[in-house]
């Protein structure tokens, strides 16, 4: 397994670009099978859950065409509704080919579960509630199964919890169903708004994107469209994170600022981070906006009123996203004072944090879903292994901001969502080294 070898405490300057959002990419890379017309995506990120994906459609027999950040997909000439049950259960996105092989094929079936970060249990009953009310049947054959006599119906469904990739393959099943579902209790994330953005390229009328009703009107067909993929806010909270811990002004160029309000409320009112926004009217699509992290940083985490013990915790859209919790709980280690981390939504999430006390950081796991860290502490480099992408992203920061040479493995951990991330760390000015 390969690893990354760090050197800690350099200073860390310049421009950085998030790559194109991995949890858009997915569901918008298995909408391309509901329909026999070429799909464009654009700002397509170069990392390894998307490379699986690929993968998996092209053995399916999607048509695809890569040029630089660009790929085209054309499902005209499938051959098979069954994924390849290997490359199926390496990635949680996998889940999103169910929907639409349903809605247009009528058919969906693997023999195995699907994979993805090992973070706590994450339940499909969801996906399942809502493919079933529209008229899919789950067989229970030895085999993961679904079946559909006939199309689609649309009908009003209200979730049992607000699952991303659950409203998502509910959106896309719905997109081809006859007359109208709506959605209650559906995911709003910008991953989310991104696929429903593609489908009414493609023709399905979607109302209340960016809400938890969602209301989908069934289409006899779907036609080819092109569009952009945005920008990964999850990584511009890590890169929060890492301008904030480290010496150096580090620019974060390419944000969208309707994605930040969340990270504002807790990096800066909460933790102390100072940065503001850079405006460029005329820049191109895409670059308009630029994130700073100031140079000089004096983390202190904010009490509650009367003095006490703050928190942070994680909800779903707009909420404090639950994939940089791992991010935040670095980021407050070194800040002055004292706050629990809450991560609600993962039992598993926060078992990192026994990597982060080797290396000196001082946090008390009070259980599964909670932690007090108290800060500011030394850090100092560790050997230690990336048990997930978030958690591998957190050890990344600590490690740059630690005294001392830190190694991590299992990186391709990492890679599975940030692209050539050592790369890019280098032209920061960071000591890092990818070791086979």
């Amino acid at each position: 397994m390969a690893s990354f070898v760090i050197e800690g405490g350099r200073p860390l300057r310049g421009t950085i670009r998030p790559i194109g959002n991995k949890n858009a990419a997915l569901p918008m890379l298995a909408a391309c099978l509901l329909t026999d017309e070429p799909v464009t995506l654009h700002n397509l990120p170069r990392i390894g859950d998307v490379h699986t994906l690929l993968r998996i459609l092209d053995g399916m027999g999607v048509d695809i065409t890569e040029s630089g950040g660009s790929v085209t997909l054309c499902a005209r000439g499938l051959r098979t509704a069954a994924p390849d049950p290997d490359l199926f259960s390496q990635i949680r996105g996998s889940l999103t080919l169910m929907g639409p092989l349903l809605a247009r094929h009528g058919h969906f079936q693997v023999k195995t579960s699907a994979g993805g970060d090992d973070i706590g249990r994450r339940r499909i009953d969801t996906h399942l509630q809502v493919l079933t009310a529209l008229g899919g049947a789950l067989l229970h054959n030895g085999k993961f199964e679904l079946r559909a006599d006939g199309r689609l119906r649309g009908c009003d469904i209200l979730l049992d919890e607000a699952s991303v990739t659950a409203t998502e393959n509910g959106i896309m099943a719905a997109a081809l169903a006859q007359g109208t579902t709506v959605l209650r209790n559906a995911a709003s994330e910008p991953h989310v708004q991104d696929l429903c953005h593609l489908l009414v390229k493609m023709g399905c009328r979607i109302e209340g994107i960016g809400s938890n009703v969602l209301t989908v009107h069934g289409s006899d067909h779907l036609h080819g469209a092109e569009t952009y993929i945005s920008p990964d806010f999850i990584e511009v909270g890590s890169y929060i994170g890492l301008g904030a811990i480290t010496p150096g002004e580090l620019r974060i160029a390419g944000v969208v600022p309707e994605h930040l309000r969340m990270m504002q409320m807790v990096f800066v009112d909460r933790l102390g981070v100072r940065m503001h926004l850079e405006e460029t009217p005329d820049a191109p699509r895409g670059e308009q906006f630029t994130l700073v992290i100031d140079e000089t940083q004096d983390l202190r985490i904010q009490p509650d009123f009367g003095g006490a013990v703050p928190k942070i915790d994680d909800a779903p859209w707009p909420a404090f996203p639950p994939d940089l919790m791992s991010i935040a709980v670095v980021t407050a280690t070194q800040a002055q004072g004292t706050v629990i981390i809450h991560e609600k939504m993962y039992e598993s999430r926060l078992f990192f944090v026994d990597k982060l006390i080797a290396m000196g950081a001082q946090i008390i796991l009070c259980d599964p879903h909670r932690a007090v860290v108290v800060g500011p502490r030394r850090l100092t480099g560790q050997q230690v292994t990336s048990p997930d992408i978030r958690a591998g992203m957190a050890l990344l920061l600590a490690a740059l901001a630690a005294d001392g040479v830190t190694t991590i493995g299992n990186v391709q951990q990492i890679d599975r969502g940030y692209q050539d991330i050592d790369v890019k760390l280098r032209a920061l000015g960071a000591s890092i080294e990818r070791l086979p």
